[in-house]
């Protein structure tokens, strides 16, 4: 009963430090979607991070490291290439233009159908199977920690959890509408901090129920390897070329993620802010990789389903009122996700649909209540998707759900990585070719696991997204912008951290091969 007040409480902190932030009428729609274009550095890392790290790596990730071992940080540790390269590339070009939304450099960059084509990918993705994954993952965590005290909500399991469902999408929507990008960062600052020291905590806790460090490689050697044989069929070694072409969609052009940055007082701080969420990674790593690794030194393969991880650490190993805590830190990272998500579904409906297609003249007034209304479609469509994740996920318990996900997401994300790159890197793109090369991907996606099906996601995504780049770039090397014109640094010290971040990545990987 400790640990359940404890998790009350922590919800009544976050509506709270939220809504204290909404007691001022926002008149303004800058203040609303961007928080007046005035975030420091730490505001972007923190916020950043804690909006990247969601429920589903805390279970599912960690799951998927105790089936797969270290090569499931991959995940973890190479966004700092997608980190670097939105840092020194794409950000430059976006705080040149003073933009709102991605969509807009889409736009003036390939013309107003690729604009639409591009809002509308990432608003289906966004209000679907980004939100219905993070309420699932919510959810399922607490009814797994906390089953015998949510008894009261419905005796069934499976409708247990799609009660929770609803009842973390309702909070976490009601803060977002009435406080804007400001209730968001503020209260992604809480939230970090309490999954952070929730990580840390079942960090401690299983590597010492190991053994400590060094049973890591007495017990689990063979899992303490980046890369996995080439014919691995879930993360081989080739699966960081996919995985290079998705870190610049998810860390460049994803509105949920770069937001922040967008907000930033100037370049030096959004560059640092995201260099420092780079370093941020590698414990993030730690956190969530490392515990899944030890639980199977402890239990071998004795686990039937994977994303159970987490929970049984925190249930086996946690004290009473720390285990509170602790999942403290799971919603935390679950909301982080969910209130950026609604968020930024805002802003890309009021900025590029709204403000472009519904009423071209609109008031600050008027475009923050289209944003407000988005949220409340985005909250019905992702309760349904929800649903049907629960479903998906009770039929097939012992797989690694966050694989599912994954694979789920890429056939959206091939296209929104060729529109990005075709608008940012050519000099002088051809439109109907970068439109053509956008649409294709999903057909040509389906196409290829069709013919063949045992060929992993991520290979399968790289030469989905290498091809239609081959064909938006008319194959010519030449129609590329140079280095020199792409790369920006605000100062020498900033680009050093950032050599120094991707000498420590490589090292990482050869250190660890």
């Amino acid at each position: 009963m400790l640990d359940f007040i404890i998790v009350l409480c922590y919800f009544a902190l976050i509506l709270i430090t939220a809504l204290n932030g909404s007691k001022i009428k926002i008149v303004d729609a800058d203040a609303y979607f961007l928080s007046s274009r005035n975030l420091r550095w730490p505001s972007i890392a923190i916020s950043t991070i804690a909006t990247n790290v969601q429920g589903y790596q805390f279970l599912g990730m960690m799951g998927s490291a105790y089936l797969y071992g270290l090569a499931q940080a991959n995940l973890e540790i190479n966004a700092i290439q997608g980190l670097l390269i939105a840092a020194f590339v794409f950000i430059p070009m976006f705080l040149r233009h003073r933009i709102t939304t991605v969509t807009e450099f889409i736009t003036m960059n390939l013309g107003n159908h690729a604009g639409l084509f591009y809002s509308i990918a990432n608003l289906s993705l966004f209000s679907t199977i980004t939100l219905g994954a993070a309420l699932f993952w919510g959810a399922y965590a607490a009814d797994q920690v906390f089953g015998e005290q949510l008894a009261v909500l419905h005796e069934d399991r499976m409708m247990r959890i799609a009660l929770l469902i609803v009842i973390l999408g309702v909070f976490s929507a009601i803060y977002t509408y009435l406080g804007g990008l400001n209730a968001v960062v503020k209260t992604d600052i809480i939230q970090f901090i309490i999954l952070l020291f929730g990580g840390l905590f079942v960090l401690i806790v299983s590597v010492r129920a190991l053994g400590g460090w060094e049973e890591l490689y007495v017990q689990t050697s063979h899992r303490m390897h980046l890369h996995l044989p080439a014919d691995h069929p879930t993360l081989p070694w080739t699966h960081l070329f996919g995985l290079f072409f998705l870190n610049i969609n998810y860390w460049c052009a994803n509105q949920t993620i770069i937001q922040r940055s967008l907000a930033a007082k100037n370049l030096k701080e959004a560059q640092k802010g995201l260099l420092v969420g780079g370093v941020l990674k590698y414990l993030m790593a730690l956190i969530i990789v490392v515990p899944g690794i030890a639980l199977y030194g402890i239990l071998g393969e004795g686990l039937s389903d994977p994303d159970m991880s987490f929970p049984y650490l925190v249930n086996r190993y946690v004290p009473i009122g720390l285990r509170g805590i602790i999942l403290c830190g799971l919603f935390a990272s679950l909301m982080s996700t969910v209130d950026s998500t609604f968020h930024s579904i805002a802003t890309l409906w009021s900025v590029d649909i709204y403000s472009n297609y519904i009423n071209k003249t609109p008031s600050d007034y008027q475009k923050i209540r289209a944003g407000r209304q988005a949220i409340i479609v985005s909250f019905i469509s992702s309760l349904t998707m929800g649903m049907i994740l629960l479903y998906l996920k009770f039929e097939n318990p012992s797989a690694a759900f966050t694989h599912t996900l994954n694979n789920l997401r890429y056939y959206i994300n091939c296209g929104i990585t060729v529109m990005i790159c075709a608008a940012a890197l050519l000099l002088i793109p051809n439109k109907k070719k970068v439109l053509l090369a956008f649409l294709i991907t999903l057909p040509s996606n389906l196409f290829l696991q069709y013919l063949l099906p045992d060929m992993n996601y991520f290979l399968r995504a790289f030469w989905v997204i290498f091809i239609s780049l081959l064909i938006a770039t008319e194959g010519k090397i030449s129609n590329f912008s140079s280095y020199k014109v792409l790369f920006q640094s605000s100062s020498i010290s900033l680009s050093r951290l950032g050599w120094t971040l991707l000498g420590s990545l490589i090292l990482t990987h050869i250190l660890f091969h």
